[in-house]
């Protein structure tokens, strides 16, 4: 990746410090010649996450535009709505969404490399989403807590507690989505530090589908657990996105985690997004995280 991003009809705005930057010049729905999809690839791994405003595209628009960015994949245990191939519905009814911090899909072990989400419906207040930067709470890490975080490996799975169904009192459609989800059993064992195939960079692995630290009792994993997320989740390290129909956010799926903030009522938040196919994550001593529960790996997201 070259130091310093150019392009003579695209630009990077960014929007803290740490992560975001809004891409102007870009028009998701046509096909885009190849130096704007390398100055797209280039901007997602440097500034983590990318919106784009005003774009509208449809499913199929939806799909290529993804394409950029690698190929689309299937959720392990969710179907695509009718009449599209790989996307994933966020529909929120009764002031529902996944109001916890987490990446996409680490249950299994070659998650998605990246995120592309677009907005149809969004509430009159609320309804924002939060990153943080997983490679940049590395770096805040004081050194003993680095050379702890470089050993563990973390358990994550989908049959898990989130604070997901708290606020819906539909309980029938609580229990139809969560059926869906665990329909397939997943278990992964992750490296809690990573290294990024694209940047060289360290980045943690947590998030709520994290079940425990190998070869350690609950009550310790889940203490030093929460003192990894506190520097993934300090405000710094974020950036905030208050939704338009119409926008497309963009992430890296290898290096944030993202909170859907329910705060808007009993409005309707309808969003769709698609993941394109991730790598196995490989730890700073050079071994790969591994499927404990759940088809064979190859399988786990090509299907």
């Amino acid at each position: 990746m070259s130091d310093r991003l150019s392009h003579p009809a695209l630009s990077a705005e960014k929007v803290t410090a740490r992560i975001g930057a809004i891409i102007h010049g870009v028009d998701a729905s046509v096909d885009l010649p190849p130096d704007q999809q390398t100055y797209l690839r280039e901007a997602l791994a440097r500034h983590k996450v990318l919106f784009l405003r005003d774009q509208h595209l449809d499913d199929e628009q939806h799909e290529k535009f993804s394409r950029i960015f690698g190929e689309p994949i299937l959720h392990p245990t969710i179907a695509a709505p009718t009449g599209t191939k790989y996307t994933f519905e966020l529909k929120s009814k009764n002031g529902r969404s996944t109001d916890s911090w987490h990446t996409d899909v680490t249950f299994v072990p070659a998650y998605p490399k990246a995120s592309i989400l677009r907005a149809l419906v969004i509430p009159p207040y609320g309804g924002s989403t939060t990153w943080a930067n997983t490679a940049t709470a590395y770096d805040d890490l004081p050194e003993p807590l680095k050379l702890l975080a470089d050993t563990l490996w973390a358990i994550h799975g989908n049959d898990y507690d989130t604070n997901y169904y708290k606020f819906d009192a539909n309980k029938h459609e609580i229990a139809e989505f969560r059926a869906a989800f665990v329909s397939k059993i997943y278990e992964t064992e992750h490296p809690v530090v990573r290294i990024h195939p694209e940047t060289g960079e360290k980045t943690l692995i947590l998030g709520h589908f994290v079940k425990g630290l190998s070869g350690l009792p609950t009550l310790d994993a889940n203490k030093i657990i929460e003192i990894f997320q506190s520097y993934i989740t300090q405000i710094e390290n974020t950036v905030r996105w208050s939704w338009a129909p119409g926008d497309i956010a963009i992430w890296d799926n290898r290096a944030t985690q993202h909170y859907a903030v329910a705060d808007f009522d009993t409005h309707r938040r309808e969003l769709r997004r698609i993941t394109v196919k991730g790598d196995t994550p490989i730890s700073v001593d050079g071994r790969k995280s591994r499927l404990l529960v759940g088809p064979d790996s190859g399988e786990a997201l090509d299907h």
